[in-house]
């Protein structure tokens, strides 16, 4: 089973592995969003959606949807 931004515990830094780029918004690649960069879950919104994430030192909100495209290893 491959293990997904979503899956992550608040507090557990992952690296990017893989996505499928026309799944992301172009956006959230430029900030960084590649494979071998690092990635942190620092909060998860009540409702689940969206996570608030660091990605090599910057700091986005992302929709739990987007999330679950982003192949993570620990």
């Amino acid at each position: 089973m491959e293990l997904t931004l979503a899956d992550l515990e608040i507090g557990d830094v992952a690296v990017i592995d893989s996505f499928d780029v026309e799944k992301l918004p172009m956006k959230l690649i430029e900030m960084g969003c590649l494979p071998g960069n690092s990635v942190g879950l620092l909060q998860v919104a009540p409702s689940k959606d969206p996570l608030y994430i660091n990605i090599s030192g910057s700091f986005l909100a992302i929709r739990r949807e987007t999330a679950l495209e982003i192949i993570v290893r620990k």
